[in-house]
């Protein structure tokens, strides 16, 4: 049996909405997983295939082997095909799609094996929050469009955490683009940046940001820049992140509703008019790829 997911890109947080809001992005990943007698061939191609293991270690790997697993089959063997189009460690959720991908290609060996068997969204969105440890790029590559995630914890010791979120639909004339530097950014080096505690106005100001930027997306994009404002986080990372930080001040001081995607470095800007050319002039002069994207839906299998 063979089958192909198509999985999207992501952006999590949107400004205020730390670990919790996120986006499809409109571009793809395809891992194609054929099954076989015995063993188990990895072949990676695009972004990523000098640096991630061939092996029985890779995240889409243990992904596919996680969704069998709770499905209740399991396969002799897999050859295994990863089309990487979503740059690595830039803020777009590079591993959160891995995780769904290979996850949603086993759900789609199983769905031929016998339907009843298959795992639903919110069985995906728990799988592949597991993997990433918060839902918000995960759940978007799952659900698509823009979403609201959360996490819940356990009331034992033994049980996993409890993941969820639902999708949002996005308002159709909210427009998306990303600027893409070459540099590369650790996610685990920038949350180091976080202090452990904020100050309750903090908290308070990004709770009330977070709330209205789900008004801003599905109704009201004119209140999409007071809606992209973040005080817990993104001033937080600005000294591992120079050029992004820059960048998101020169859009805003535009009237663009520009944040840092994820963890960095890549620049969102959510906006409902073209992009200004001297902006793109000015960002591909220093080596930004200045991308437009879609709103995605989330995963398919085919």
């Amino acid at each position: 049996m063979t089958v192909t997911a198509r999985v999207p890109a992501s952006t999590a947080n949107l400004g205020p909405g730390f670990d919790t809001l996120g986006m499809a992005l409109g571009l793809y990943d395809e891992i194609t997983v054929t099954t076989t007698e015995s063993g188990l061939t990895v072949r990676v191609e695009g972004q990523g295939a000098e640096d991630v293991p061939w092996g029985p270690s890779h995240l889409v790997v243990r992904a596919i082997e996680r969704g069998l697993e709770a499905a209740g089959v399991w396969a002799g063997g897999l050859d295994v095909v990863c089309r990487n189009v979503i740059p690595h460690s830039r803020g777009l959720g590079s591993s959160a799609s891995a995780a769904v991908g290979g996850l949603a290609a086993a759900n789609g060996l199983v769905a031929r094996l016998d339907p009843s068997l298959t795992l639903s969204d919110a069985q995906l969105v728990q799988l592949s929050s597991e993997f990433e440890g918060h839902p918000d790029n995960a759940s978007a590559s799952v659900l698509g469009g823009a979403v609201v995630s959360w996490s819940e914890d356990p009331a034992d010791e033994v049980s996993p955490r409890r993941y969820g979120a639902v999708r949002l639909t996005v308002h159709p004339s909210i427009r998306v683009v990303v600027l893409v530097p070459e540099e590369r950014s650790a996610t685990a080096h920038t949350r180091g940046l976080l202090p452990e505690r904020v100050p309750h106005a903090d908290a308070a100001f990004n709770v009330s940001r977070g709330a209205l930027a789900v008004v801003a997306l599905t109704s009201r994009p004119d209140l999409l820049l007071t809606a992209t404002e973040d005080r817990l986080h993104q001033g937080q990372r600005a000294s591992a992140l120079p050029v992004t930080t820059r960048w998101v001040s020169a859009l805003r001081e535009r009237g663009i509703a520009a944040v840092v995607s994820g963890a960095g470095p890549t620049v969102l800007a959510l906006t409902t008019e073209p992009f200004p050319a001297d902006l793109r002039t000015a960002a591909e002069a220093e080596g930004l790829r200045v991308l437009d994207l879609d709103v995605a839906d989330g995963v398919r299998v085919s």
